[in-house]
């Protein structure tokens, strides 16, 4: 039964799909979805790409480990998304299609390129630990082997994104959106009922775990230190800031304002099913205490699905689980592939090319980068770790450039490259040298503060530091840009 109801929806996902592709006709409809988006179809399709296996693989799986202090890895994307409120309506009005085009207008075509870089590996990593995530809901649903499941996720994705591009993919995330906030609402009473009441979630917790274990589990800080905390909520909130597919979004809103109204709703969707996801997991890991000893800790909300719930609640979390998934899936499949044939092939090699080969290209793209997304799906542990990888090097990569096009006018086309450039390089030689090896013995040396040695301290920091040091001090170094770079971004509507 399980299965039958996720086949179902993908195929209702793919009808849609096939149904959308038939208006795709130039670069705009297959990128922005032609810009016509309304407030509504924008918060239903910036709910389903940002709620992905990041939230209900990893975010849930944190939860199960340390308790309500999960909502760290959230609370930075809450804060982001108020932030973005001020930035929504600008972005529309540029009239642009990418991230690389807003730097490039404002800065320089070497902004564009190094930001189209960054991007694409970011974005390939998150596509990747998105099909892996598929694999592990096929495997708890049906028993089917976990990496045949990733494979047919793999190719699911990949053909679904290549129809239609942003058109099907905006439009079907309304379903998503819906379909995920209606199954965990749904879900609560029954898991918190089968538990006993808060009350019981605590008995069972101190049962399975100890006392101290489940008062860390129900307290907001739990076992993190301040550093700790903020180790999981910076690298979201950049992210966010930042975040590519979010600015897609707003480039096919119908105008400025629905853009900005979009924002509010989808402002409290997420804080909503965020919260709702740690509440089940921290539920979750009081009645199946023995995924612990399984090492199956990702799988909490997938478990509780099939394991805690009534057959018909439970296919219905596990369909939305799935339909998230795909659905943040092909979204940080679009974005690189809509970088490398606009932002690379159409600026630098081929400007003539038509709106037709275009919509091709994109397709064959997608198709590329899928099959590298796939090559890299083990690449690490856990679909935790890949994911603050990928939030970091393009948080901090991307997002203090972006943002200062926006909020600070001294900013220089030297600042941004110096920025993008020693953020990115930072964070991979943190992650790759500092972390994994005992090169030059660095991994050893204490830190700047307290007695933790290098490789302990999370990549963010040290990152992150590089990445503004080199925004301002280059930029203060360098003359002023023009009026005419900075303009743009500062009109009022």
């Amino acid at each position: 039964m399980y299965l039958v109801v996720v086949i179902v929806y993908l195929l209702f996902l793919t009808g849609v799909g096939l149904y959308k592709s038939r208006i795709v006709k130039t670069e705009a409809d297959f990128m922005v979805a032609g810009r016509k988006l309304g407030a509504p179809i924008l918060v239903g399709t910036l709910l389903a790409t940002w709620i992905g296996s990041g939230s209900i693989i990893a975010g849930a799986g944190l939860a199960y480990r340390e308790g309500f202090a999960a909502l760290w890895f959230d609370a930075g994307v809450w804060i982001a998304i108020i932030i973005i409120y001020f930035v929504a309506g600008r972005a529309r009005r540029l009239e642009q299609m990418t991230v690389p085009d807003v730097l490039e207008l404002r800065y320089n075509q070497w902004a564009r390129i190094l930001g189209t870089i960054v991007t694409i590996i970011a974005y390939t990593v998150i596509a990747s630990y998105q099909f892996r995530a598929g694999g592990l809901v096929l495997n708890v649903v049906t028993g089917l082997d976990e990496d045949t499941g990733i494979l047919l996720t793999a190719i699911f994705v990949i053909l679904f994104t290549a129809i239609a591009g942003l058109v099907s993919v905006a439009f079907t995330d309304i379903f998503n959106g819906t379909l995920m906030l209606s199954a965990i609402f749904i879900a609560y009473p029954f898991l918190i009922d089968r538990a006993g009441g808060w009350s019981g979630v605590r008995a069972r917790l101190q049962e399975h775990f100890g006392a101290m274990v489940a008062d860390q589990r129900l307290s907001l800080m739990g076992r993190f230190t301040w550093d700790e905390a903020l180790s999981y909520a910076l690298p979201t909130m950049l992210l966010m800031l930042g975040l590519a597919n979010m600015y897609q979004r707003f480039f096919s809103a119908r105008d400025e304002r629905a853009a900005k109204q979009a924002v509010i709703g989808w402002i409290s969707g997420t804080v909503v099913i965020e919260s709702m996801i740690v509440v089940l997991a921290v539920i979750g890991s009081a009645l199946f205490p023995e995924l612990a000893s399984q090492e199956k800790t990702e799988q909490v909300l997938l478990y509780t699905a099939r394991e805690g719930l009534p057959l018909v609640i439970g296919c219905i979390l596990l369909a939305a689980a799935v339909a998230i998934i795909v659905s943040t899936a092909d979204s940080f499949l679009l974005v690189p592939a809509t970088n490398v044939i606009r932002d690379l092939y159409q600026r630098f090699i081929n400007p003539d090319v038509s709106q037709r080969r275009i919509v091709l290209y994109s397709r064959l793209a997608v198709v590329g980068l899928g099959v590298v997304a796939y090559g890299l799906v083990y690449a690490s542990e856990t679909v935790l770790e890949a994911a603050l990888q990928a939030y970091t090097i393009y948080g901090v990569g991307i997002t203090p450039a972006l943002l200062a096009c926006f909020f600070w006018k001294r900013a220089t086309s030297a600042g941004a490259i110096g920025s993008i450039g020693m953020g990115a390089a930072v964070t991979l030689f943190w992650e790759y040298i500092v972390k994994k090896t005992t090169w030059l013995g660095l991994a050893h040396l204490p830190w700047i503060w307290g007695d933790k040695p290098w490789r302990e301290v999370a990549t963010i920091y040290p990152a992150l530091f590089a990445s503004l040091l080199c925004l301002f001090i280059l930029s203060w170094l360098t003359a002023p840009p023009p009026e005419a770079k900075w303009r743009p971004f500062f009109q009022r509507a």
